[in-house]
């Protein structure tokens, strides 16, 4: 990912990635960029006996915070209303969870954290 591309294209490479990274630790992909009139969640994943909303952030430099910072009170309640919004629609007996992946560049590749459980669900 270079700095000339554009936030969306950047995004979209920091998801496939995530999707990439998350796969290989044997998650399955069931949506992805599901929209709600609460916003958005990037992937939706199963684990086993979990339906997993993944936030994937990613951040340029550590200024501020970094990637995993991002995901602030504010954002961790978006989310949470958007995933009420999809189980409500979807009949699943599975329990859920909230991980973020954070991608960080480094000079030789990119460093990827994944955050299992980064924070309460309801």
């Amino acid at each position: 990912m270079t700095k000339s591309k554009n936030t969306s294209t950047i995004g979209q490479q920091a998801e496939d990635l995530a999707l990439s990274f998350l796969k290989k630790q044997g998650l399955k992909l069931v949506t992805r960029n599901y929209s709600s009139r609460f916003g958005e969640i990037d992937l939706i994943m199963q684990d086993k006996e979990h339906v997993v909303f993944v936030e994937v952030r990613f951040r340029s430099s550590s200024d501020f915070g970094g990637a995993i910072s991002s995901v602030d009170s504010r954002k961790q309640s978006k989310l949470i209303k958007c995933a009420l919004q999809y189980i409500s629609t979807e009949q699943t007996t599975l329990g859920f969870r909230f991980d973020v992946v954070a991608i960080s560049p480094t000079t030789t590749q990119h460093e990827i954290q994944w955050i299992t459980n980064a924070f309460d669900e309801f």
